[in-house]
């Protein structure tokens, strides 16, 4: 929670410089004004390969899901703009995660096909770079909160003994437990924009998790967030 304060303070501060600059420095003073809008788009997220662990093979695939939320733009130079943002975004992953043991006899098989949806509080942070008026490139670090989740799929299970098997099936919706989970989550993000008005704008962004997604992670490798990020912008001129 810390974590996501200083991110806060550190858009809260650029803020400020950004507005000293516009009003103390009339002759560089970028012609748009400082301006809000709203914005909203497709998640397609994914947790970064994991190791194989203790006889367990993960696959992971993308997981769709939504993201929506305000922004400010803030003009800092001719073709230089800060763009805090605070939105909601579903990350998370699809796993097919397969299990075996076989010793002495007996063996024991295990599939599981499930989908872990992970709710966040993002501050993403961009700083933007026009390379023509309506079209922009964009980077910066993303600040991430965890509210909450569910994690959900399909468990086929077979036993063996000897000549003789047994095979079950189950299917599953829980809760996270969040005491397994960092709550606060960071990543970088890159991007780029396209105005196709004054106001309207089509969004791409990717965003890498730098932070490990669980607190006991027994892998060598983190497990970490992984989204793409296809909308809309409305900017209110």
């Amino acid at each position: 929670m810390k974590k996501l304060f200083l991110g806060l303070a550190i858009a809260g501060n650029l803020f400020v410089n950004a507005q000293e600059s516009t009003n103390t420095q009339e002759k560089n003073k970028p012609s748009s004004p400082i301006t809000f809008g709203v914005k909203a788009g497709f998640n397609a997220s994914m947790y970064n390969s994991v190791s194989d662990n203790y006889g367990v093979d993960n696959n992971e695939k993308l997981k769709p899901g939504f993201n929506a939320g305000i922004f400010v733009h803030i003009p800092v130079a001719e073709k230089f703009s800060i763009q805090p943002e605070l939105l909601f975004s579903q990350l998370g992953s699809k796993t097919k995660e397969r299990y075996r043991h076989y010793s002495n006899g007996y063996g024991f098989v295990s599939d599981v096909d499930y989908k872990s949806n992970l709710n966040y509080l993002v501050l993403p942070v961009m700083v933007q770079y026009n390379i023509l008026p309506q079209l922009y490139v964009e980077a910066g670090p993303e600040f991430g909160l965890l509210l909450g989740g569910r994690i959900k799929g399909d468990q086929k299970s077979t036993e063996i003994s000897g000549n003789n098997s047994f095979s079950y099936a189950d299917h599953f919706s829980n809760k996270i437990e969040k005491d397994f989970y960092h709550t606060f989550n960071f990543g970088v993000g890159i991007g780029a924009g396209y105005y196709f008005t004054q106001n309207l704008a089509a969004t791409a962004r990717f965003t890498a998790g730098l932070t490990g997604i669980y607190k006991n992670s027994q892998s060598d490798n983190k497990v970490r967030n992984n989204a793409f990020q296809i909308g809309l912008a409305y900017q209110f001129r």
